[in-house]
């Protein structure tokens, strides 16, 4: 009896894959609409859409850095229907940020791919005597606290980007957090605050017009867009990488055989030569990559901000 019943769960769930998707699906993006997360999502959405034959639609969920787009996609059906964009603050910097998230990341949720990826540059304001990490690093152990740097708000990752690279070099510098990543830029710009780690796309016009000045890119490699730019690692911090990433996600219990259709449909998407121009439009490397090569990518990821949050005593009100 017991054999009987597996298969038949068997082959219902084998009917069930066969028969999916018949009607659209929902791709959950905790941010509002406008930004990076939601491009990214859009972008491999629509491409989808148009090999599935249903529609996938958009739903932005702001707020809370995060957490209630998470949120509402952990308590989603684990039918196939919702998937959810993950990035590094929901994802992978609020396990340690926020010890009563309602959500696990790696229980809560099974991965698909990563989408996108990218690195970041560092940037000073020409105000600020240093032309390289080293001159940086030698001016803020002169004067302990005395630099300040801009983010998008404690917490974010251009706060734990910083916060790394004072970690491993062992300088100290004033934090100014914003609220966001507009104002932010805003004050960099207008010199109010002298240090910032920017996203590529943003940099590029701003570093080509003179506004702001490169030290160092986050990668492992430098990045085409910026080829006499060392990496920070090249520049005198060995070991320093931070990427920028989107993934996609579904709620954990969804059936295995929909979980490997939705991989094969968002992998094609993103071979596409429209999907990887539009991606690298905004600035990003597309991705593709196996369920359990971003698993795994994800998990070091939630690791490696947790130490550092742990050991620099970071919280959020």
């Amino acid at each position: 009896m017991r054999k009987l019943l597996a298969l038949l769960m068997l082959l219902s769930s084998v009917a069930y894959a066969q028969e999916f998707p018949s009607r659209p699906l929902r791709f959950i993006v905790p941010a509002p609409p406008g930004g990076a997360p939601d491009a990214i999502a859009r972008i491999v959405g629509q491409k989808m859409a148009a090999q599935m034959g249903q529609g996938v639609v958009v739903d932005n969920r702001g707020g809370g850095n995060g957490v209630i787009g998470a949120e509402a996609a952990r308590q989603s059906p684990a039918d196939g229907y919702t998937m959810v964009l993950g990035y590094q603050g929901p994802f992978a910097i609020n396990p340690g940020l926020r010890p009563d998230l309602p959500y696990d990341p790696v229980k809560d949720f099974i991965p698909l791919t990563l989408l996108a990826v990218s690195q970041n540059v560092l940037v000073v304001h020409p105000s600020l005597p240093v032309r390289s990490v080293k001159e940086l690093v030698a001016a803020a152990k002169a004067k302990p606290g005395e630099i300040n740097y801009a983010s998008g708000g404690t917490g974010q990752s251009s706060h734990l980007s910083m916060e790394l690279l004072t970690h491993m070099t062992g300088i100290r510098m004033m934090h100014v957090p914003y609220k966001g990543a507009g104002p932010a830029l805003a004050d960099t710009i207008a010199g109010h605050v002298k240090l910032h780690f920017l996203a590529l796309s943003p940099a590029i016009p701003l570093i080509q017009s003179g506004k702001l000045v490169p030290l160092g890119v986050t990668g492992s490699t430098r990045a085409p867009s910026l080829p006499d730019v060392p990496t920070l690692a090249e520049a005198g911090v060995p070991g320093y990488e931070v990427l920028t990433w989107y993934g996609a996600l579904v709620p954990a219990g969804t059936p295995k055989q929909v979980v490997a259709r939705l991989h094969s449909e968002m992998v094609t998407a993103l071979k596409s030569p429209e999907v990887r121009e539009q991606y690298k439009h905004h600035g990003f490397d597309t991705g593709g990559n196996s369920s359990e090569a971003f698993g795994k990518f994800l998990a070091a990821d939630i690791e490696k901000w947790k130490k550092l949050i742990k050991e620099s005593g970071i919280k959020v009100e």
